[in-house]
């Protein structure tokens, strides 16, 4: 497919959201979205030439970014891609648009819409799922990649700037915790982690950080993934097949893989096992019979969430700072677009004063058979101030753009002002 950037689409950008505040963790994994899901979605919009659009699908919610004013459309090939109905979809849909919906990702980006508010994993997300329809499909858009800068770059300042990332509480944090408040003598525990994702990685980094010599063993679908954690961390790893095996010997069990169906459930789970089971999956990957077994306690990120009540209302008090931060950053992205919207009218003011230029320069080289560098870098500056102030009227005064374009063109309109040169110039003569 080639490049696509056509200018009508750019900021019709839509926001179709599905997230833990209207659709729990069963709910969500319904509608989630998954790697082998990108080739059919992405082909299908640009067959049917919808813009562009990308999907950023997490535990805590499932969205759907586009640049195109048939967002319903999008929703229906999503639908269509993931297998669940339209009306299903839409129950539990948001929809926002234009500003509403580039507000809503600098926001999800700086973690304010997270479940666990300061949630600063959200923003590598974003940046990964973009990463991966961009590099699939070729396209560009500049409106979404400015879009995405501004969002890393909110996320960076919040999290420099604010104490909103205070006191760790990410999923994987909270995994950790309640772990660490559950569980007698940890030290001499058996911990299965199955999933070496970004999440599953996080979590092994907190268990390390906050249990002396843990007992953890990793399991992953892909041995070189897993391979590379085991080797950092210095722990163990098994064959992903063997893992039901191994639970016979298993004390505390992660799950954080990203499979679309159960893979842990009542065939392979051992009977008469006590077990902490913490499923940070969506969809879940732990069937939730296996919570209804004597001897086990099942978690899931919905319950985790809701057990860190003292950091979200630290970290709340910080949010006025981050949306001053968001708010600083909005207009300074609405200053861009606007920018961006006018250049050709920009462009065109600033070339008809260069063509004036180059006939004036042209004419006292012609009569004094010179013309100095200064002359020409004094010219430019001129040029550009002159630009620059006009830009920004027509900017601050967008219902006069065409108005006042109209009037500079008439004004500048450099073959007249030729034409009433060299008619001065005979006179003269």
């Amino acid at each position: 497919m080639g490049t696509k950037n056509k200018f009508h689409q750019t900021s019709d950008l839509a926001v179709l959201s599905i997230s833990y505040e209207k659709a729990d963790a069963e709910t969500r994994g319904r509608f989630a979205f998954f790697d082998e899901h990108i080739k059919s979605f992405v082909n299908q919009i640009h067959e049917q030439d919808y813009g562009d659009a990308f999907v950023v699908s997490t535990c805590n919610r499932t969205e759907i970014y586009s640049t195109t004013k048939n967002y319903l459309r999008i929703a229906e090939l999503y639908c269509d891609t993931v297998g669940v109905s339209l009306s299903e979809f839409l129950k539990y849909v948001n929809v926002l648009q234009r500003e509403e919906a580039l507000l809503h990702l600098f926001r999800v980006a700086a973690g304010l819409e997270s479940q666990i508010i300061g949630d600063f994993e959200i923003v590598s997300q974003i940046k990964n799922a973009y990463h991966r329809f961009k590099t699939y499909k070729d396209f560009s858009n500049p409106y979404l990649e400015r879009a995405i800068n501004a969002a890393i770059q909110i996320s960076k300042r919040i999290k420099n700037e604010t104490g909103i990332g205070t006191g760790s509480a990410s999923v994987s944090y909270a995994a950790v915790h309640y772990i660490l408040n559950n569980i007698n003598q940890i030290y001499d525990k058996n911990i299965l982690l199955l999933g070496a994702g970004e999440i599953g990685q996080n979590t092994i980094e907190n268990l390390v950080k906050h249990i002396l010599q843990p007992k953890i063993k990793i399991a992953n679908r892909s041995f070189e993934k897993a391979e590379k954690i085991a080797d950092k961390y210095k722990l163990p790893q098994i064959d992903f097949d063997n893992f039901p095996e191994e639970l016979h010997q298993t004390d505390v069990l992660i799950v954080a893989t990203g499979a679309q169906k159960f893979i842990i459930d009542e065939s392979n789970f051992p009977k008469n096992k006590e077990m902490l089971v913490i499923d940070l999956s969506i969809p879940n990957n732990v069937q939730k019979e296996i919570g209804y077994l004597d001897k086990v306690t099942l978690i899931d990120v919905d319950q985790l969430s809701r057990k860190i009540n003292a950091t979200m209302n630290q970290r709340k008090k910080e949010i006025p700072k981050a949306e001053a931060i968001i708010k600083e950053m909005a207009k300074e992205f609405a200053t861009w677009e606007k920018k961006r919207k006018l250049a050709p009218q920009i462009n065109h003011f600033k070339n008809s004063l260069k063509r004036i230029e180059e006939n004036e320069m042209h004419n006292i080289h012609k009569k004094f058979h010179y013309a100095k560098i200064e002359d020409m870098e004094l010219s430019n500056n001129l040029i550009q101030k002159i630009t620059n102030r006009f830009a920004k009227y027509i900017i601050e005064n967008p219902s006069r753009a065409d108005e006042i374009t109209k009037l500079m063109e008439d004004i500048l309109d450099i073959h007249k002002n030729e034409a009433d040169e060299n008619r001065t110039n005979r006179i003269s003569q």
